[in-house]
């Protein structure tokens, strides 16, 4: 069962509800970084690097990261992101599903 609570003065999220709003908010920071990169692509200003895109994608904000893509139209034309960021996610859900079988008592 996911708990938070306070205990010996810090506070401790435990289960998979927890890690399932850890993810949930990381991705939605990812959604406004690519709308950020869209604006600053926009206004010629300084931008985010496609690799940082991709380790906040590897890290777990993939969906962010495709939903952006889509919402702001930001880079759906070049490839690495129209077949990497859908892989990632793949591989995200292959690996989330393998722990949670490891995890389920028999």
């Amino acid at each position: 069962m996911g708990l938070t609570r306070k205990q010996e003065g810090k506070w401790i999220c435990m289960g998979w509800d927890c890690i399932l709003r850890v993810i949930i908010v990381f991705n939605i920071i990812t959604f406004i970084i690519m709308g950020t990169d869209k604006y600053k692509a926009r206004k010629g200003q300084w931008r985010i690097s496609e690799g940082t895109l991709f380790l906040l994608a590897l890290s777990g904000g993939s969906l962010g990261i495709l939903i952006g893509m889509y919402f702001f139209h930001h880079k759906t034309q070049h490839w690495q992101f129209i077949w990497g960021i859908p892989f990632i996610i793949v591989l995200q859900a292959v690996l989330l599903f393998r722990i949670w079988n490891a995890l389920l008592p028999i």
